[in-house]
């Protein structure tokens, strides 16, 4: 009975002995670990090129084609958004939506890269690159933004659609992009980027262009269309989620919330025509956005957001509340004791902090009943 169990232990240690090593090597964690890096380093690589193609035509006395002070929010923002993806495709390898991170950073990028290669070869230095129309061509990756973009909101949080019935609309939206990038390449004879260039395509079929007009403008709604479908899977995932999932989507829900606010900033910016505003509020709802996913899909403490929405709209709401008290008592004390007495001011300041405490307590009872239920139910309990 001892040496059969020696030779058991024997033979379990040399099994754990033979598969140690192979087992590490083959670890598919590791191998899309460093997939998802090296995706990131290629996107931190094109970034480098493209700001050096910038400099190029800087030197070659071409500023008006450079990158523009608010463009490199947009830098930014494709540097974020690469690592988000990274750190996600890393960490959970079979969730999808860290590697649509990267290939949306990653398109972004070869999009930027072309068009300066294009703006250098094309008009700064022209023929001192090979191959400027055809690398234009086909590094035009604006296709592959919404998509990407629609299938992040699509597959949020759990990696999966929000039941069977979407896979036909998954279907298509994944098609569609293709079949857009297909039409333009193919079915446009000149390539243009107004007001900087306009080459004669070089894989135009004169014979495709009817057909491949056909089809990019149906494909190029149901792309855009995709984004919209997306956020309309939130809602619906968030009305059917129970449980964990619900606790992901509400943090996503508050993002998008925050990042709605850029909305009306946006299109402020785009009123005064100003780029900087526009870029400031696009890079912010980007980044709030992308924050809120990775937190909800890591799963990184997600049932303090009760208690952070709540300080929140508490301290909100009592910092107007005050505002508003300190103003008013202000306004009254200065009509009786005119405009430039400073017995306002201090009756005031005095009437904002006697107020401070008990408003404080009230307004965070009000709160914590509607968004922190169970922090209001163990006060009352107790």
């Amino acid at each position: 009975m001892l040496e059969g169990g020696d030779a058991g232990g024997d033979l379990g240690a040399a099994r754990i002995m033979a598969i140690g090593p192979d087992a590490r090597a083959a670890d598919p964690g590791r191998w899309t670990a460093g997939l998802a890096w090296l995706l990131w380093v290629l996107t931190q690589s094109g970034l480098a090129a493209v700001l050096w193609l910038d400099h190029l035509l800087r030197q070659a006395g071409r500023s008006e084609l450079t990158i523009r002070a608010h463009e490199l929010l947009y830098v930014a923002a494709v540097v974020g958004m690469a690592t988000v993806g990274a750190v996600l495709a890393s960490r959970r390898p079979r969730h999808p939506v860290g590697w649509l991170m990267l290939a949306l950073g990653l398109s972004v990028t070869v999009d930027g890269l072309t068009d300066g290669y294009a703006r250098y070869g094309l008009l700064a230095s022209p023929g001192a690159v090979p191959a400027v129309g055809h690398v234009r061509a086909l590094g035009d990756t604006f296709a592959l933004w919404p998509a990407c973009i629609g299938f992040i909101l699509l597959l949020t949080p759990t990696g999966s659609l929000p039941s069977p019935r979407w896979r036909w609309w998954a279907g298509i939206a994944a098609v569609a992009p293709l079949l857009w990038k297909a039409a333009t390449v193919l079915g446009i004879a000149t390539v243009e980027f107004p007001p900087f260039y306009s080459f004669r395509n070089p894989y135009f079929v004169p014979a495709l262009a009817s057909p491949a007009m056909a089809v990019a403008l149906p494909a190029v709604l149901i792309t855009l269309l995709s984004v919209v479908a997306g956020g309309a899977s939130l809602v619906v995932r968030f009305r059917r989620a129970r449980g964990l999932e619900r606790q992901q989507l509400r943090w996503v829900a508050s993002a998008a919330v925050v990042a709605a606010v850029g909305i009306p900033v946006a299109m402020a910016g785009i009123s005064i025509d100003s780029a900087a505003v526009v870029g400031v509020a696009v890079l912010g709802s980007a980044a709030v956005l992308c924050l809120a996913i990775a937190a909800a899909i890591l799963r990184y403490r997600l049932y303090d957001l009760d208690r952070i929405i709540s300080r929140t709209i508490a301290y909100g709401l009592l910092t107007l509340v005050l505002g508003s008290s300190y103003a008013g008592v202000v306004l009254a004390l200065g009509q009786l004791l005119g405009r430039d007495s400073t017995l306002a001011v201090a009756g005031a300041t005095l009437a904002a902090a006697a107020l401070f405490q008990p408003a404080r307590h009230r307004i965070q009872a009000l709160v914590d009943r509607r968004f922190n239920r169970r922090r209001h139910d163990a006060a009352q309990t107790i």
